[in-house]
C-alpha cells in the first residue's frame, strides 16, 4: 500500500524565504488528507500536482491562523469547481463557527456538504477509522487546545506462500480464510497449520504529526515506535527561553523526543521566520536523534 506525506507548508507563523506555514498531504493508497491548512495551501497543492479531487478529510489541529487560514481558500475553489461529495473536517470547537460565519456574510451556498468532527483536547481519542487506517488524536501543550494526531496503517492479512498452496493443493475457495489466520483441515481430518502455509504481515507503518508544542514527554507512550514522527522545532537551541515564552520546541527537544520514543524517523518544522539557513537546525538534532530530516516543501516521505 502506498502511504507517503508531501509537506506544503513548513514554516511557523510567518511566510520567510519561500517557506509557508503548516501544511501536510498524507496520501495513502489514494485516500488524501490534509493535516492543517495554513494560507497559500491550495496554491502549494497545485505547484506540487496534488488533486484536490483526492481530499476528502482536514484535520485541524488548532486555531491559531497559521494552521488554517488557508481553508476558507480552499474550501471555496471546492465549490467553484462543482464538488458534490462530502468534505470532512476534524478540529477543534469553535471551527465550524468561523466556516459558517464566513460563508453567511459572503452570501455564498455551498453545492456540496461539509461534516464538522469536533476534537476536544481533554485526553487522545479514536478520530478517524476505515478498512485500513485509525487516527488519534495526540494531546500537545500550546497556549490554546490543541492535538496532534497518529496515522496507524491497520494490520494486513498473512501472505500466502504460493508452493504451500500447491503442495497441499488447497482450494481457492479457503485461502481467503487462511490469510485471516485459519488452519487448513484436509479431507482425511489431518490439520496444516496456519504458520505452514503463510508468512507475517508486513508491519503496521505509522505517522504522528505533532505541532505546536512545548517539550512534552506524556505523549510518549503513545507515539512509542512510530515509523515517522514530525515534530516541529521551531528554534535553534540557543532560543530556548523564547520557545518556552512561547510554548513551542527547539531542536535539541524535538530530537530528545524521537530519542525516547523510539521512532524509525524523525522530521521538523514549523521553522521560525528568523532562521533563513536550516542547516544548524539540521545538525543540533542528528547530535540526539541521527535519522533527522528537514521539512522540504513539495518533498514527499515515504511512511
Amino acid at each position: 500500500m502506498h502511504f507517503e506525506v508531501t509537506i506544503l507548508g513548513s514554516n511557523g507563523a510567518i511566510p520567510a524565504y519561500d517557506r509557508h506555514p503548516t501544511s501536510h498531504f498524507l496520501n495513502y493508497n489514494g485516500d488524501g488528507f490534509l493535516l492543517d491548512c495554513g494560507e497559500g495551501t491550495q496554491i502549494q497543492m497545485s505547484r506540487h500536482n496534488i488533486k484536490r479531487g483526492r481530499l476528502d478529510h482536514v484535520f485541524i489541529t488548532h486555531l491559531h491562523g497559521d494552521h488554517f487560514f488557508g481553508m476558507m481558500g480552499l474550501i471555496t475553489s471546492f465549490n467553484l469547481n462543482y464538488r458534490e461529495h462530502t468534505l470532512h473536517i476534524h478540529g477543534p470547537l469553535g471551527i465550524e463557527e468561523i466556516v459558517n460565519a464566513h460563508f453567511k456574510y459572503a452570501q455564498t451556498q455551498l453545492k456540496y456538504p461539509i461534516e464538522f468532527h469536533v476534537i476536544t483536547d481533554d485526553r487522545p481519542r479514536l478520530v478517524f477509522e476505515n478498512n485500513a487506517l485509525t487516527v488519534e488524536s495526540i494531546i500537545l501543550k500550546h497556549r490554546i487546545p490543541t492535538t496532534g494526531f497518529l496515522f496507524r496503517e491497520k494490520t494486513g492479512m498473512r501472505k500466502i506462500l504460493p508452493e504451500k498452496i500447491a503442495l497441499h493443493q488447497i482450494p481457492v475457495q479457503d485461502i481467503s480464510r487462511i490469510k485471516q489466520g485459519a488452519d487448513y483441515t484436509q479431507s482425511d481430518g489431518s490439520v496444516i497449520a496456519n504458520k505452514e502455509m503463510t508468512a507475517d504481515p508486513a508491519p503496521a507503518r505509522s505517522y504522528a504529526f505533532c505541532t505546536d508544542t512545548v517539550y512534552n514527554e506524556s505523549i510518549l507512550d503513545q507515539i512509542q515506535g512510530v515509523s515517522v514522527l514530525y515534530h516541529e522545532a521551531t528554534f535553534l537551541n540557543m532560543h530556548k527561553d523564547r520557545a518556552a515564552e512561547t510554548l513551542h520546541s527547539t531542536t535539541g527537544e524535538a530530537a530528545t523526543i524521537a530519542s525516547k520514543a523510539q521512532v524509525g524517523k524523525l522530521i521538523i518544522g514549523h521553522y521560525s521566520a528568523r532562521y533563513e539557513d536550516l542547516a544548524p537546525m539540521l545538525a543540533e538534532c542528528q547530535e540526539v536523534f541521527l535519522n533527522t530530516e528537514l521539512a522540504i516543501e513539495g518533498k514527499s516521505y515515504t511512511i
